[in-house]
């Protein structure tokens, strides 16, 4: 039970911190960040076979779209902190948290990104390079903050 209470806590700081980050990103800075009700409409197309849009803006629009991808962001924000603490074999530690944060960013460049009519590595996005510094950013600071969600759970345990 305390994996579960553990992997809760640290993903839900650290896709919480991710959000704020975004924000700042956005309103700060004015750079693109995810639009999860488009994350939302391509996970509600998964079970019509539809993996690839082109682009996801074009494909037909599903009720509560933006509510799917929120919850589905922090599920699998939970998710990988399950996975983080599963293949750890040790306490988490901040370089091996970062490390984590910034492997996952594989997952968008080889499947969300394709899905979402973006290419690999975003090659189609109107600005790929600044979309996958931004990625990294993201990625990096999830898996720092993966390590603020155990700091947090140990001071409660």
């Amino acid at each position: 039970m305390d994996i579960v209470f553990a992997a809760l806590t640290m993903g839900f700081v650290a896709t919480l911190t991710i959000d704020v980050w975004a924000e700042i990103l956005s309103k700060g800075f004015k750079l693109p960040t995810t639009n999860w009700a488009m994350v939302g409409r391509w996970f509600a197309h998964l079970p019509k076979g539809q993996v690839i849009h082109k682009p996801i803006a074009a494909s037909d629009k599903v009720k509560f779209e933006a509510a799917i991808g929120w919850v589905l962001h922090y599920v699998i924000g939970i998710v990988y902190a399950f996975i983080y603490l599963a293949l750890l074999h040790a306490q988490p530690d901040l370089l091996s948290a970062i490390i984590f944060g910034l492997a996952t960013v594989l997952v968008p460049w080889f499947v969300l990104q394709p899905g979402l009519g973006m290419g690999i590595f975003a090659r189609f996005a109107p600005k790929p390079t600044m979309t996958r510094i931004i990625n990294l950013s993201m990625h990096s600071i999830f898996g720092a903050a993966l390590y603020l969600g155990w700091l947090m759970y140990a001071s409660i345990i």
